[in-house]
């Protein structure tokens, strides 16, 4: 057993070697990681609420804690408009400060002090200029990716837990139930996937949790078939015969005998399935059937985009995190093939 897991120590030290000589894949790595590391800390670089305020000698942190505008000399007991100028004069007078993120806008804040009509162009104020409502271009790019992100990779480990389940269960114990499935896999797979959608986004209110739900159902099966593929090849070997004979149970030797052997499909794909699922998204929210309106995403800029031609700053701004998002993900899904091709081990 010590020597068995001597081995696999150093052929996943192997693999990352490999990986590592792919320079282009490496650093995509590295840069995907730091941007998505940085977006999940999207309330601290954008948001139209100050990170610190010091007033009169105290201290207040109004990004994690709800205060009136009473608390800063204010009338109403409603929540700080730290944008007004009646209010963010008293937090500037003497002796007092405020510290606002390195981009003062949230993704649903609007700029009411445009002298120009919306969407505007960049500005000092609006870096990346406002969309058709007033709302800063490049807090909503920061979020709108996050959510991306995150949607992708919840999409793409359902599916992939979901396929490597059904694939296992087809290929380790065959007849029957391999039949089966696959007839099911072939009924379901020919289903109109975007009519479904539009027909749910008709009944039930739009949400990402429901455009999740509806996205798993089918994305598992293209997985399945490689590890079904994988787990048909080694039940026949000699060590899971082996395995058998001394008693070990279906459930062991599947985790622990097959599965690893089967993985090198389901790793090297990853990246490509959480492309595909951030393109997905995309697609749904450029079409009106992904999340609700107000949420920021990628595809409702690129639809803002198009329906406002002369605006180039927001097809042009959206383009570039997309495309480069998804650059990102190839190069490291070809980075991982070629960490994993047998052929280099």
């Amino acid at each position: 057993m010590d020597s068995f897991k001597r081995k696999r120590n150093s052929l996943a030290s192997r693999r990352w070697r490999l990986f590592r000589k792919n320079k282009r894949g490496y650093y995509s790595l590295i840069l995907f990681l730091l941007l998505f590391v940085a977006s999940l800390f999207a309330e601290v670089l954008s948001n139209d609420k100050p990170l610190l305020v010091h007033y009169e000698e105290q201290w207040y942190f109004p990004l994690w804690q709800y205060y009136p505008e009473t608390v800063f000399g204010g009338d109403f007991e409603t929540e700080t408009d730290y944008k007004d100028p009646y209010i963010l004069e008293k937090l500037t007078a003497k002796g007092n400060q405020v510290f606002f993120p390195p981009n003062p806008h949230s993704y649903n804040s609007i700029n009411l002090t445009l002298n120009r009509p919306v969407p505007s162009p960049p500005t000092k104020q609006n870096l990346l200029g406002t969309d058709d409502r007033g709302r800063d271009v490049l807090a909503r790019l920061i979020y709108g990716f996050r959510l991306s992100v995150l949607f992708g990779l919840a999409l793409t480990t359902i599916g992939t837990l979901l396929g490597i389940f059904a694939g296992a269960m087809q290929g380790y114990f065959g007849g029957r139930l391999d039949l089966f499935f696959q007839r099911f896999i072939e009924i379901w797979g020919s289903m109109p996937e975007l009519y479904l959608l539009i027909i749910f986004a008709s009944i039930f209110k739009p949400s990402v949790a429901l455009l999740l739900i509806l996205l798993s159902l089918f994305g598992w099966m293209g997985l399945s078939d490689y590890v079904r593929a994988e787990f048909l090849k080694g039940r026949n070997m000699e060590y899971v015969k082996a395995a058998k004979a001394l008693g070990v149970g279906n459930i062991t030797i599947m985790y622990r005998h097959l599965l690893p052997n089967g993985m090198t499909p389901v790793i090297t794909f990853l990246p490509f399935r959480m492309s595909g699922a951030i393109l997905a998204l995309t697609s749904l929210d450029f079409l009106g059937l992904g999340v609700p309106p107000s949420t920021p995403s990628l595809g409702e800029l690129l639809a803002q985009g198009k329906a406002n031609i002369d605006a180039w700053w927001l097809s042009l701004s959206t383009f570039v995190v997309l495309v480069g998002t998804l650059i990102l993900l190839i190069f490291i899904g070809e980075a991982l093939r070629e960490a994993f091709d047998p052929r280099k081990q």
